[in-house]
């Protein structure tokens, strides 16, 4: 239905004003009604039946190096990468609906929705068929209490709405100071300001606090460029979902110091259909969080640690090298492996391949993976459960468990924002692998604050904090894997004839190794006891 502006007042298309993430919204155009020319075959096979954002024709637009890894690829263009430099544009972002709303008030009975002093027809838009829980009246009567954001779009004069987000869950004003535990390592105080309230704050109020500021600081957090850490938590109805999901983003906050407009660089496996309908993209903080069936905020918390910035540098540097790991994930370069590359490890490996020195968190008892892989397989009869559990145990647990991705590379920021001007020798940010990122954010990083976003009410059950261990893991799940709580969904196979010529074979895996060390032991000792039986039957 096309839009009437004088009409529709507060109704107006995604891409008309403001900013998504690190760029002007007008920078983009809606698809559809526009083509998805610009795109590869691969990100067309994702994205042609969606609503996203593409940058305007004359963008300069975020490219990918052919026949390297990603990481590689991210590394190399760092190399090259100069401040002030202009930034290139994602490839697209991930809108989910044509129209914007702020401001809007929804009605009790959730029917109706008042936005620029009209009254509409309200609806949500359809529940996905594998989605198990959904917005009930306890959903109406929290959200009828506040201002929203909304996006959506408009179906015979209803108001269909994707997404909604409190306008509250803001960085407006001045942050009350709040301090983390200083007996603890950075990492571990992070982690007991996460579970400092029950369950990771899932039904408690929405909080912002201060946590570190640079002299001169003004405690003004709007219009500020910042960098994000996101880190979403345990959801309460699925076993494999403990562990919970971290994600980078990026952008500026609004003049009333809203956080709607950030980016965040959201990765998940493209193999499988989401019963949430996730696809892995750049989405717009408020999609992220709030559309109703793939939104975060539904299924779990989440706590945000937010660095503002005295300058764009470091976004155009982070999110350009997000936007060519996307190019290089849509086409299969990257893939996505729950027990070595998943959103903690992805997102990592960015960090660090920017120079930006997260540190390795080794596995604790790191043998246990060698008799994990013919544990598991003999007792789940499955070489492949095997093979994961294996890799599990074995892997830096910063690249695994996004807990341990929040916490390391939050203390990495928070040591940064410790140190006046550039690295310097002995500061933690002059260690290892440090490089652009690093130095660019202990210029640039002006103060530090930390979100507590709780899970909106629903028919699902609260869920709670990211375990941030292997261990805590296997305390959280049932021990009788029958009562495993999962959500089966359907595969996406990526066509074969989309795969690029370039395309370089998968890495080995972790498990390789202890596969061939126990296939030879269990060879030398089916011959050895084969000689025994020889040796008896000729006696």
């Amino acid at each position: 239905m096309p839009l009437d502006a004088e009409r529709d007042p507060g109704l107006v298309p995604a891409t008309s004003a403001g900013t998504l993430g690190p760029w002007d919204a007008a920078d983009f155009e809606l698809a559809p009604p526009a083509t998805l020319d610009g795109l590869t075959p691969s990100e067309r096979f994702y994205f042609d039946r969606e609503c996203v954002a593409v940058p305007r024709r004359g963008m300069a637009l975020a490219g990918f190096a052919r026949g390297v890894r990603a990481a590689a690829d991210v590394a190399q263009w760092s190399r090259s990468w100069q401040p002030g430099t202009e930034a290139a544009h994602p490839a697209l972002v991930l809108l989910g609906a044509p129209l914007r709303a702020d401001r809007a008030m929804l009605d009790a009975s959730a029917r109706t929705v008042t936005i620029g002093g009209r009254t509409h027809p309200f609806a949500l838009a359809p529940r996905l068929p594998l989605n198990r829980s959904w917005f009930d009246a306890s959903s109406a009567a929290w959200f009828a209490s506040r201002s929203l954001r909304l996006r959506a779009s408009i179906e015979d004069s209803t108001v269909v709405a994707r997404t909604l987000w409190p306008e509250d869950f803001a960085l407006g004003g001045t942050l009350p100071p709040a301090a983390l535990a200083a007996d603890r390592p950075l990492p571990l105080a992070l982690r007991a300001w996460m579970r400092e309230v029950p369950r990771g704050g899932a039904d408690w109020p929405f909080a912002a606090h201060g946590i570190r500021e640079r002299d001169g600081w003004t405690g003004d957090w709007k219009d500020k460029p910042v960098l994000a850490l996101v880190v979403n938590g345990a959801q309460g109805d699925d076993d494999e979902a403990w562990a919970g999901h971290f994600a980078v983003a990026t952008g500026r906050t609004s003049a009333g110091g809203s956080i709607a407009d950030l980016v965040v660089d959201n990765f998940y496996t493209l193999d499988i259909v989401s019963e949430k309908g996730i696809l892995a993209a750049p989405v717009p903080l408020d999609a992220y969080l709030g559309d109703v069936n793939s939104g975060q905020a539904w299924y779990r918390p989440s706590c945000v640690l937010v660095a503002a910035l005295a300058s764009d540098a470091a976004l155009a540097l982070v999110q350009g090298a997000f936007d060519r790991v996307y190019r290089q994930f849509w086409r299969h370069q990257l893939a996505y492996r729950h027990s070595t590359m998943n959103c903690a490890g992805v997102s990592v490996d960015v960090l660090r391949a920017l120079g930006l020195p997260v540190p390795v968190r080794a596995p604790p008892r790191r043998w246990r993976a060698w008799f994990a892989l013919p544990w598991v397989t003999l007792t789940q009869r499955s070489l492949a459960k095997g093979r994961l559990a294996c890799e599990y145990l074995a892997e830096d647990v910063t690249r695994l468990l996004p807990a341990a991705a929040f916490e390391e590379a939050g203390a990495m920021l928070l040591s940064l924002a410790g140190n006046a001007g550039a690295p310097r020798a002995g500061t933690d940010a002059s260690a290892g692998n440090a490089g652009p990122l690093a130095r660019l954010l202990a210029r640039d990083i002006e103060a530090i604050a930390l979100l507590r976003i709780p899970q909106f009410p629903s028919s699902r059950r609260f869920g709670s904090w990211p375990v941030a261990s292997a261990d805590e893991y296997f305390a959280a799940i049932p021990s009788d894997p029958a009562k495993m709580e999962i959500v089966p969904v359907p595969p996406r196979p990526f066509p074969r004839e989309l795969r690029d010529d370039d395309l370089l074979a998968p890495p080995r895996e972790p498990s390789d190794l202890p596969l061939a060390a126990w296939t030879i032991a269990l060879a030398a000792a089916l011959a050895l006891f084969a000689g025994w039986l020889v040796m008896l039957a000729s006696a």
